[in-house]
């Protein structure tokens, strides 16, 4: 998502980066360029002309802030613009009322009820809220069977809905079953239909005025792009919803709903469904996504996704493991697979400022994933004692023996080995371990005259605490290098020579 916005936006921002000043000419330049790629990107029209003209009136008015270069004044001010666009502050539900009843309207295929089921994992894990699930849906049989499936996942509690029953009456009779079994948290899955019609709009304001939901969300599919907006504006105009949810959004559509959907129905994005997994869903926050668009990175939601899966008790285990030089491929393997779990690793790289630039000039180079793979193959075809152990390593018939069990060749079993060592001498010296100190206070690392941060290719490419990544091409089986020039060197020597002569002076 994105993607193709992130490139024009960004091949049109180094324009202007090389501009000594701004001016009309060379701002209506970079807002011609700014029209298009939001076009392209399948934003509506009106949204686009509206925006282009407050960023525009802004650039000409305000006053290049002191410290920033005329190319970076405008990328914030056009950045400015895109979280007000979006939405502005990120928009929460109503989590007062008691119970909560949330009513899921959309389109057929929208994802209504995978997103029932979604919100309610998301309500009960962050808020402590007991959900109940309401199948209203009885024209797709197959909606029922699903919603019940997530329930039986979940271990929550269903209504038990049938095909030959009235949907308004589901709901009604509902809202006392989940008062008996104390629950909390009512979501009404209604149905949808291919397109809007008359018949299906009379049940759902039947729905709403028996049951009075504090949140009426309108599902819609992030791929439809503009079709999106349009259906959300009708549905707004008969039910008045109060939030959208985005589904999709790990897709490659260009995004056009999600930033023009605010605009046109003055409703805010509350949630944006990232995947397939029942956990794979995020709060919208306008701000996280108005930088990922300008390719500053989503630090935010990657520290948030690593929280939620990484126990702080274990992180400080592993923490002082890897300061006592005792991290083995063991920890490397349990802490992996909880990379895994925060999702795709090429989605989780591109949250990380700057990343997302890198891995298109890796190109081919960069995939993660398959590494990842290959690595936690290599892993396991170690035994236990092994892994624990791994100087037992320096066997070749172990490697042999690893590299057959794994699919690879031995000479990939070495890289491994090789790369892990790095990294755990790197980690040993961030977290501590290590003697020599470098400037402030850090340790020494390897690739740097002083302190700071590690030079990555003495990860194999990765980086601490997400192992397995891919190295830089050609990388992989070299170890961390420094070139020095010959003009360096005779200065260093100099230098040894300068300090001879001065020991012995004092000497004498």
């Amino acid at each position: 998502m994105f993607e193709s916005l992130q490139e024009r936006l960004g091949a049109t921002f180094s324009k202007l980066g090389g501009k000594k000043t701004l001016d009309e000419n060379n701002i209506k330049e970079g807002l011609r360029e700014v029209r298009l790629a939001l076009l392209e990107a399948d934003v509506n029209f009106k949204v686009v002309k509206q925006f282009v003209d407050q960023v525009k009136e802004r650039a000409l008015g305000d006053e290049v802030l002191k410290g920033l270069e005329p190319g970076q004044h405008f990328i914030k001010i056009v950045n400015e613009e895109l979280i007000e666009l979006l939405g502005g502050e990120q928009q929460d539900l109503d989590l007062k009322a008691k119970p909560l009843k949330l009513m899921m309207v959309g389109l057929q295929g929208s994802g209504k009820t995978t997103s029932s089921g979604k919100i309610a994992l998301f309500l009960r894990k962050q808020h402590g809220k007991k959900p109940y699930l309401v199948p209203a849906d009885v024209y797709r049989p197959a909606a029922i069977d699903q919603l019940n499936t997530l329930a039986r996942q979940l271990d929550v509690p269903v209504y038990p809905s049938t095909t030959d029953m009235n949907p308004v009456d589901i709901c009604k009779d509902a809202m006392a079953k989940a008062e008996e079994l104390g629950c909390d948290l009512i979501l009404f899955d209604t149905a949808g239909r291919l397109h809007i019609d008359e018949t299906l709009m009379d049940e759902l304001e039947n729905i709403k005025r028996e049951c009075e939901p504090q949140e009426i969300l309108f599902v819609a599919d992030a791929m439809t792009g503009q079709d999106a907006v349009t259906v959300a504006e009708s549905f707004n105009e008969k039910l008045g919803i109060t939030g959208v949810v985005l589904t999709k959004m790990d897709g490659d559509a260009r995004g056009g709903a999600a930033l023009s959907i605010k605009t046109v129905t003055g409703r805010s994005v509350k949630f944006v469904g990232v995947g397939e997994k029942l956990s794979d869903l995020e709060l919208f926050h306008p701000d996280r996504i108005a930088s990922r668009i300008l390719g500053m990175g989503d630090m935010m939601t990657l520290i948030e996704k690593a929280q939620s899966q990484i126990d702080e008790e274990e992180a400080k285990a592993m923490a002082e493991k890897m300061a006592k030089a005792e991290f083995d491929f063991e920890d490397f393997l349990g802490h992996m697979r909880k990379l895994k779990k925060l999702g795709s690793m090429e989605g989780l790289l591109k949250m990380i400022p700057g990343m997302g630039n890198i891995m298109k000039q890796l190109g081919d180079n960069a995939l993660p994933e398959d590494e990842m793979k290959r690595t936690e193959a290599i892993i396991s075809a170690m035994t236990l004692k092994e892994r624990r152990q791994p100087d037992l390593l320096k066997n070749a018939s172990r490697k042999d023996r690893i590299a057959r069990g794994s699919g690879v060749k031995v000479a990939d079993v070495n890289v491994l080995i090789k790369n892990f060592k790095q990294m755990s001498k790197v980690m040993q010296s961030m977290m501590g371990g290590g003697k020599k100190k470098g400037k402030f206070g850090l340790p020494k690392l390897p690739g740097l005259g002083g302190g700071g941060m590690p030079d990555m290719s003495a990860l194999g490419g990765g980086m601490p605490g997400m192992p397995g990544m891919p190295g830089m091409p050609g990388m992989e089986e070299e170890g961390p290098q420094r070139t020095v020039s010959k003009k360096t060197l005779k200065e260093r020597k100099k230098k040894k020579l300068n300090k001879k002569k001065n020991k012995k002076s004092r000497k004498k």
